[in-house]
């Protein structure tokens, strides 16, 4: 797959949703089949954790695997299906002015804060709670153990030739975004990142801008 920028045609005036998220906060939203939902990268080197659900039956919900397997890359851009745990797609991604975001690096915890870093960076603030308090908030009753493997939109994890993976300062930079279609009902849950202890959004988290289009 060759990473090329694809712009959208939308114009954020005629947004239905239009929200900045503030670096550490955790958000949930319900998209309708057909709706168009971006991600903007305010100030560049942003990392955006990011996992899909299908809210009408949450046991379905993004597969990193079915999505690697079906476009044969581990990095998404514009053209790629985000597949759920049936086979399905959830989302394509419609348009990308970034060109790469990550499958494999997973969400920051206090578990992986201390074992990364050091064990006094156990309490620091965690996508993996950003996560849990948004579902907490959203009030289906889901927990942890329905966080399967993430995106992470805008974060650069190179794969070295030994399969190691690598936090790299960002690809991305300030006003580029993601947008994708939701493909069926689906619910959306964001971390965006606090993360101090890695170049993944230049030891500097800032806020994002979400926005969603209704068509048809």
């Amino acid at each position: 797959m060759s990473f090329r920028a694809v712009e959208s045609d939308l114009d954020p005036r005629a947004a239905v949703l239009d929200v900045t998220l503030p670096a550490g906060r955790g958000w949930t939203h319900e998209l309708a089949p057909g709706d168009l939902f971006r991600i903007v990268d305010l100030e560049g080197n942003q990392a955006v954790d990011t996992l899909f659900f299908n809210s009408k039956n949450l046991e379905e919900r993004y597969s990193a695997t079915e999505t690697i397997r079906g476009q044969k890359n581990i990095y998404l851009t514009a053209g790629t299906a985000l597949m759920s745990s049936e086979g399905r797609p959830l989302l394509t991604i419609v348009a990308d002015t970034c060109g790469r975001h990550d499958t494999l690096g997973g969400a920051c915890s206090a578990e992986s804060n201390q074992v990364r870093y050091e064990i006094g960076k156990k309490y620091m603030h965690s996508c993996r709670d950003s996560f849990l308090l948004a579902l907490a908030r959203y009030g289906r009753g889901m927990t942890k153990r329905d966080l399967p493997a993430n995106i992470n939109f805008f974060m650069n994890v190179p794969v070295t030739p030994k399969g190691e993976l690598t936090f790299a300062d960002g690809v991305s930079g300030a006003g580029r975004y993601v947008e994708m279609r939701a493909e069926t009902d689906v619910l959306v849950l964001i971390s965006n990142c606090p993360q101090l202890n890695n170049p993944c959004n230049a030891y500097n988290p800032t806020p994002v801008r979400l926005l969603v289009w209704r068509r048809g």
